[in-house]
């Protein structure tokens, strides 16, 4: 359900960046690692970051004390370098906020929703 959750999420914040306060989202072509790309590649992108996390967060589960500790790290500093990326590009500085803000939402999203689901899935020894 996260996958679903962090897809729609991409989906509504590109329909908030572009669509009602009319920021282009991603760099053009030439401008970097990010390229172009469109509402339904970025959710997409979103619902696999959600799994993997998922994935993440089941191997800790069974291998790390406090797993949701080190989840909760490993999410937020993703998070961070996602956030970061589109500011590596030449794009003006409305597309590289418009574009932080949604990746910083689909973060927080996985973020949000996956940590208490370990605490809750970790029973005591």
């Amino acid at each position: 359900m996260t996958a679903l959750v962090a897809a729609l999420t991409a989906v509504a914040g590109m329909l908030l960046v572009r669509g009602v306060l009319g920021i282009a989202v991603f760099a053009p072509e030439g401008d970097g690692a990010m390229g172009d790309a469109s509402t339904g590649l970025l959710a997409g992108g979103a619902a696999v970051a959600a799994l993997v996390a998922t994935v993440l967060l089941h191997l800790l589960c069974l291998g790390t004390p406090q797993p949701w500790r080190f989840f909760s790290w490993i999410v937020t500093l993703a998070t961070f370098v996602m956030v970061l990326l589109p500011f590596t590009t030449s794009a003006d500085v409305a597309t590289k906020v418009g574009t932080a803000a949604v990746f910083a939402a689909v973060g927080l999203t996985i973020g949000i929703l996956l940590t208490p689901v370990a605490r809750g899935a970790v029973r005591g020894r």
